[in-house]
């Protein structure tokens, strides 16, 4: 690894040092007046008390640092007509990066009432962190954003995802010195090990150490230079460091700087689009290690404030009670000198308005950062083509996931030329039964790759890491920026990246309420290994709690399926694969399960989303004694083979079978767009009759989403109770009471008329329960009856 030499010329001339830094000073004056002011918003008359915020609410600390930045990155983009997006990490940055898209124009664009004048600016100050406003971070409703760092850690993972497979992009990325300490964001430097230089963009990391968090240092920032730079030669990269206060020095470091790792950028990668990837590049990045609250009040009261962790949030406040303070922000504003900034109408001044790039080339205008822009449909096969052949019934075996991943496979293969399709997974794609994808590409992989490996190369579009926050931030980043994506995962270890799905889902939410926002490609879950099949794994690999925390979020953004086989399961991918702007979730299991549903008939039923399985029932042309309802492959197998002993015990008995695909069809069509009305719910489930669910995940998910229902006294619903162990297959539905045995007696319990002459055949389940127990004790695997079962009907 080379190291990096500091840049040693000053490449800025005298007339451009003192335009940038103007409007550097610009962007700051914006900045605190966003936080801090109400009116007056050019200090045309002295400051009074009026003129504040009742609330101050922001966050100044890292702004400074942010503008910084960007004046420089403009700089280079001007420089070299360059392609490029900006990522701020810190998660408070906001006022800076809305400071900055004003001064380029593109703010006022998109909100002609916030002007480019003097009523412009004190609107924008009014607006930010203010009732009816806009949020204190990057938030959709901010051109250029495709990040909102309002949970620290993932700036990274999305500026990689969005560099992947463009190549004439630059994405520079800001990584805060306290995000930085996310374990998020620590994996997220390895992310280079990913980028191909021939075909993907570069990611330029910008690491700004300012020193302090809330109220404590930072790791990073308490580093020497040489631990420092040890520490990301050691990640692959090639580190520069910028250091100091002095404004003039750092604006002629960062400029020389920047100038080295761009052209350093540009040659990695026309040596290799010209010679072909031969190793993995070292990829230049910046420490940036500049005072925390930069060009603010040094000391307020006689406490130190910039430079240190008072100037993280609001620098001081308490200004009705301190009129000095009043004072004290007046003189810190004028010390950028506004009236040399902007005109008499509040118009920043033509030679600083000349300085950011132009049209598409301002980041805050970027149609990478409003990626429905350049989102071009997949190429899609027929999914019908990869059906399997079910001539009866409950009697086919067949692996879903195996033949949704000859599927997937195809939908690789046509969308190769344009790049614009990925798969994402921790080290599951092959576990997960989705290899078949490895016909036609390989896992993206840049480091060494040994004579006997397989599946790896630089090319290859299959993005695993053992890490589910890499996985998803990618995707996401991917999406973001227009491209189309697919993450699989173990069901239990979904879980990992809880808090992720839910700023993605937010920024989604928002982004309907935001007409220049373009729809992006949903992002697409497949969970699978789950619950009902990790039993060889045992107690921690079971659990399938993330559909509850995907409901918690609102209807327009989230869809829940649970294909019961594998023609489903191609159903509802292509589907999901087809839609926009929500977060679906697939439940499916990879383990040879019995097929239902011929491909005909399953296109209708995941059309309706649900149905009544008349092949499974007997209650046509009457009234059902009991509606047998199941969500998900295992409560379907474990309903059908109850119904099938009540059958067997009880032929006069009216079952009716419901079977649910479309988990949000539970709810009322006025919670949930995809929703039932009621007299079609009362249709299928009926008013007065017992109802019988066994679902796939926890059992009050289905209370919580039918209480509203006219026949919700009448639902008794099994599921997983959090009862899990290393056991057999059957046992873990025994241990959580979903088996057929325990659904067999609930009806027995609810149907009335059953009475004392079921009590035979409830002793006769009582007795298979303990059978049960008995045979995996002595044998280690389920009784042949159970392993063996198939639909007799």
């Amino acid at each position: 690894m080379t190291l990096a030499s500091p840049p040693q010329t000053k490449p800025l001339t005298g007339e451009e040092l003192r335009k940038m830094n103007a409007y550097w000073h610009a962007a700051n004056y914006l900045s605190v007046g966003q936080i801090y002011l109400l009116d007056n918003a050019l200090l045309k008359e002295p400051l009074k008390l009026e003129h504040i915020k009742p609330r101050l609410l922001g966050h100044w600390g890292t702004t400074p640092g942010l503008n910084f930045i960007y004046v420089h990155l403009n700089r280079i983009i001007k420089k070299c007509d360059q392609n490029m997006i900006y990522i701020a990490g810190p998660g408070h940055g906001g006022p800076g990066i809305v400071a900055n898209a004003y001064l380029e124009g593109t703010y006022s664009e998109y909100y002609p009432n916030i002007s480019q004048d003097g009523e412009g600016i004190k609107k924008l100050f009014k607006q930010f962190s203010f009732p009816g406003g806009v949020g204190s971070h990057c938030t959709p409703e901010l051109p250029g954003s495709i990040h909102e760092g309002g949970e620290l850690g993932y700036s990274l993972v999305h500026a990689y995802g969005a560099a992947f497979d463009n190549p004439d992009l630059i994405v520079g990325c800001v990584v805060g010195d306290g995000e930085a300490e996310t374990g998020a964001l620590a994996t997220s430097w390895h992310s280079n090990k990913f980028l191909n230089p021939v075909y993907d963009g570069a990611v330029l990391p910008i690491l700004h150490l300012n020193g302090y968090k809330i109220a404590n240092p930072t790791v990073l920032a308490r580093l020497s230079h040489e631990e420092l730079e040890s520490l990301f030669v050691g990640y692959g990269y090639k580190p520069y460091f910028v250091e100091g206060s002095d404004p003039e020095t750092m604006h002629q470091l960062m400029a020389a700087t920047l100038d080295t790792v761009i052209h350093e950028i540009k040659e990695i990668q026309e040596d290799a689009r010209n010679n072909g990837f031969t190793k993995r590049p070292q990829w230049p990045m910046i420490i940036l290690r500049s005072p925390k609250g930069w060009t603010g009040p040094k000391e307020v009261d006689g406490k130190k404030v910039e430079g240190f962790w008072r100037s993280h949030q609001v620098p001081f406040g308490e200004l009705a009670s301190k009129p000095e303070h009043i004072k004290l922000l007046e003189e810190w504003m004028k010390s950028y000198k506004p009236e040399e900034l902007f005109d008499e109408n509040g118009k920043l001044i033509p030679e600083l308005a000349e300085l950011p790039p132009k049209r598409t080339r301002r980041m805050s205008d970027n149609p990478h950062a409003n990626g429905g822009l350049l989102l071009r449909d997949l190429k899609m096969p027929e999914f019908e083509n990869y059906a399997v052949e079910v001539s009866e019934s409950g009697k086919v075996t067949a692996e879903a996931t195996k033949v949704c991943g000859k599927f997937l496979r195809d939908v690789m293969k046509r969308n190769l030329e344009s790049r614009n399709f990925r798969i994402f997974g921790p080290d599951e794609t092959k576990s997960n039964r989705l290899d078949a994808v490895f016909e036609v590409t390989d896992r993206t992989w840049e480091a060494e790759i040994f004579p006997y490996d397989v599946n790896l190369s630089a090319e290859g579009r299959v993005m695993e890491i053992l890490s589910e926050t890499s996985c998803q931030g990618w995707l996401e980043g991917y999406l973001l920026t227009g491209r189309h994506g697919f993450f699989s995962c173990y069901e239990a270890f979904i879980h990992i990246v809880d808090s992720m799905f839910n700023q993605h889902a937010k920024w989604l939410e928002s982004c309907f309420d935001i007409p220049w926002r373009r729809s992006i490609s949903s992002l697409n879950y497949l969970l699978t290994s789950h619950v009902w099949r990790q039993d060889h794994n045992g107690f921690s690999h079971q659990d399938p709690g993330f559909i509850d925390h995907v409901v918690n979020k609102k209807a327009k953004v989230i869809r829940v399926y649970l294909p019961p086989d594998a023609n489903c399961l191609l159903s509802v991918t292509d589907h999901c694969l087809r839609s926009r702007n929500y977060v679906n979730v697939i439940v499916a299991g990879k383990q040879p399960a019995l097929q239902y549903l011929n491909m005909e008939a399953a296109v209708k039923h995941c059309t309706k989303g649900i149905g009544i399985w008349e092949w499974a029932s007997n209650d046509r042309d009457s009234e059902p004694d009991v509606v047998m309802a199941c969500a998900g492959d295992i409560p379907t197998m474990e309903t059908l083979a109850a119904v099938d002993i009540l059958r067997q015990n009880f032929p006069d008995l009216k079952v009716r079978v419901v079977n649910i695909v479309d988990l949000m069809k539970l709810q009322p069509e006025t919670e949930h767009p995809h929703g039932l009305n009621d007299k079609d719910f009362d249709s299928i489930f009926t008013t007065d009759k017992p109802i019988i669910f066994a679902f796939h995940g926890y059992p009050w998910l289905i209370h919580r989403l039918s209480y509203h229902r006219t026949n919700h006294a009448n639902l008794h619903v099994r599921g997983y109770k959090e009862e899990g162990t290393t056991t057999t297959p059957f046992d873990m539905v025994v241990i959580n009471g979903l088996d057929r045995f325990h659904l067999a007696m609930d009806v027995i319990n609810r149907v009335p008329h059953l009475g004392y002459k079921a009590a035979y055949v409830k002793q006769m389940l009582q007795d298979k329960l303990i059978e049960h127990n008995q045979y995996i004790s002595k044998h280690g695997e389920d009784m042949p009856e159970i392993q063996n079962w198939k639909w007799s009907y």
